[in-house]
């Protein structure tokens, strides 16, 4: 028996020697399996998506100017550039900031250019893929991402709209007075006004770059048919089921980051270990979709997933709840653990829309903010998050500036405090939840389709039914879920924002009046006053000036109460053994083209 044991140590599973199974391993495409919470994407298509998980899915496909670096995810970085931009201030009050595309970036072989194969990115490629935005075609629901910022932009989109209204073309040829090709990879953008988030618009997904031949020869089937510059090619999607992409060979040259770039901590844990690389790393990516959290958790424990977000239902089936550590059980298999707090701003709106809930009245104010004070936002954070949320007043997350000191602002309705919400439900002309006539004040709420949401709307409803008012929960998947609030149809509803960029501003142009639906405003919030303002701080530095507009902005809308909020997440990652480079973060979803898989860890 021992002869045999130690003949058997130098033979692999498949009875191989041990130099030939290493052979094998190495030759085996690296595949790394990911989940995408809710349904999936609703889109391929950059200038149709809206949502975190089109971002997901977009970001590995397509490429924006800019990104944010992996290993300091505040500091912007070139993605398709060569270096940063440079900006001119004018005499005129106009800004010039001046592009040079990095050299050779190819889109995907597509039977869309002529021998199928990928051709060159150019100066025109970036007009034409911002032209789109400016298309009543694809829904203008980002079109509030450049609204007023690029010259002649506004002009060209109404008179391209009002071209193709009456029987004509929208013509992506037309000139735009802000858009200045340089040769055809040098190029300037003139903006209306010095709008400083204007680079942070240009690592949003929706702006990424594609190529006209693919969006006219695929016409509507584009979506399902992405040409872009991005690490990997779609291979296969089956909507709210699988994402299949395969990794693009003719991908530029993008280097993991530096040494030098990662923090003491993080190459503690060996995340500089492949630095100065070429990615990306996996021959294939494969996404599944989970609208319930249950399997995607036995996905992982079994060891199908590289990483999950760890639901809240089963954190302490993974970290300890007083010290937030990750439990021993989990260590010996090798997982480890990682924690983010995120840019987040998790809410309940009113369309405000509505003729009843969403009233600019001082009757209409009094019904939101009653509405208010009878949720207890601190038992659904401990009931659904473990207390680990942030509850905070406004709409700013922590530690972003705007965001109240110490959660609390000098405006508030956070409940519960239901004698003040009865008052103010009278006043709003609803004493115990009926009016003049008789009738019951009925609320219906739409929310994603998945338990947790769905418990924490039951929730929700047992604590403002104690007004006398009747709330209807109404589950839909989530993509559904965001049709409804895009076409307005939805009373009231219940999802998350997370910040596209560490700026207080992204969050506050989630009420301006010209991004209603179906742009970032779903509320659908109008006020003369604040849209002046917001106007206003868009052309501003960061300043203690402009904060404090932050904040005057931020009282001004609670007193409103569009919405009914807030917390912020910290989300807790669990990552399997075999994935490497591992450091989840949701402020960008560039990151997945730095991972690595060890086979011989699964």
């Amino acid at each position: 028996m021992g002869l045999l044991a130690g003949a058997m140590a130098l033979l692999g599973a498949a009875g191989l020697p041990a130099p030939a199974q290493a052979a094998e391993a190495a030759a085996k495409p690296k595949v790394l399996q990911m989940p995408m919470r809710t349904d999936g994407p609703k889109s391929l298509d950059p200038a149709a998506g809206s949502t975190q998980y089109d971002n997901i899915a977009v970001a590995q496909i397509f490429e924006t100017l800019l990104t944010f670096n992996y290993a300091k995810p505040g500091e912007l970085e070139p993605l398709l550039l060569e270096k940063m931009p440079e900006i001119t201030d004018n005499p005129d009050g106009t800004r010039t900031i001046t592009f040079l595309l990095k050299e050779g970036v190819r889109f995907h072989d597509s039977p869309a250019f002529k021998d199928g194969k990928g051709r060159v990115l150019t100066s025109d490629d970036v007009f034409y893929s911002i032209k789109r935005l400016a298309d009543k075609k694809n829904q203008l629901k980002n079109w509030w991402l450049l609204e007023g910022v690029i010259k002649g932009l506004d002009e060209y989109k109404d008179a391209q709209n009002k071209a193709a209204d009456a029987g004509g073309k929208f013509d992506y040829d037309a000139p735009v007075s802000g858009f200045v090709k340089k040769s055809d990879r040098e190029f300037q953008i003139i903006l209306n006004k010095p709008v400083h988030r204007f680079l942070y618009t240009l690592t949003q997904f929706q702006t990424s770059i594609v190529p006209r031949e693919a969006v006219e020869h695929f016409g509507d089937r584009f979506m399902f048919n992405p040409v872009g510059t991005g690490p990997f090619v779609l291979e296969k999607w089956e909507p709210k089921q699988y994402l299949y992409l395969n990794r693009n060979p003719a991908y530029h040259e993008v280097k993991y980051p530096a040494r030098d770039q990662w923090s003491a901590a993080d190459r503690r844990l060996r995340l500089d270990r492949p630095a100065g690389q070429k990615v990306p790393f996996v021959d294939r990516m494969e996404f599944q979709m989970f609208v319930q959290d249950q399997p995607m958790w036995l996905e992982f424990d079994t060891g199908k997933l590289g990483y999950i977000e760890v639901p809240n239902e089963y954190f302490e089936q993974a970290f300890d709840k007083r010290t937030k550590q990750l439990l021993p059980k989990w260590a010996e298999r090798g997982v480890r653990g990682h924690s983010d707090q995120l840019l987040d701003f998790i809410f309940s709106g009113f369309n405000m829309a509505d003729p009843v809930l969403g009233a600019m009245t001082a009757e209409g104010r009094a019904l939101r903010q009653a509405i208010h004070l009878a949720v207890d936002l601190d038992e659904i954070n401990e009931a659904y998050y473990n207390g680990l949320n942030t509850v905070f007043d406004g709409m700013i997350p922590p530690n972003v500036e705007g965001h109240p000191e110490g959660g609390k602002g000098p405006v508030s309705f956070r409940g519960p405090d239901l004698d003040r919400a009865k008052k103010l439900l009278a006043q709003a002309g609803w004493p115990d939840g009926k009016n003049a006539k008789g009738e019951q004040l009925v609320i219906e709420y739409y929310t994603a389709n998945n338990a947790v949401n769905v418990q924490q709307a039951e929730m929700m409803k047992r604590q403002i039914e104690r007004l006398g008012v009747k709330f209807e929960v109404r589950p839909n998947d989530f993509s559904t879920l965001i049709q409804f609030v895009n076409e307005k149809k939805a009373p009231m509803f219940g999802f998350a924002w997370g910040s596209d960029y560490p700026d207080g501003e992204n969050n506050l142009a989630l009420f301006y009046g010209p991004n209603e639906s179906p742009g970032s405003n779903h509320y659908n919030y109008k006020n003369p006053a604040y849209d002046k303002l917001y106007e206003q701080i868009l052309k501003m530095a960061p300043s203690p000036e402009r904060t404090k507009i932050y904040e005057q902005m931020r009282d001004m809308v609670i007193n409103d109460t569009p919405y009914i909020g807030s917390m912020g997440r910290t989300r807790f990652y669990l990552m399997a053994p075999w994935i490497m480079n591992c450091r989840p973060t949701e402020r960008m979803f560039t990151w997945y083209k730095y991972l690595d898989v060890d086979d011989s860890k699964r």
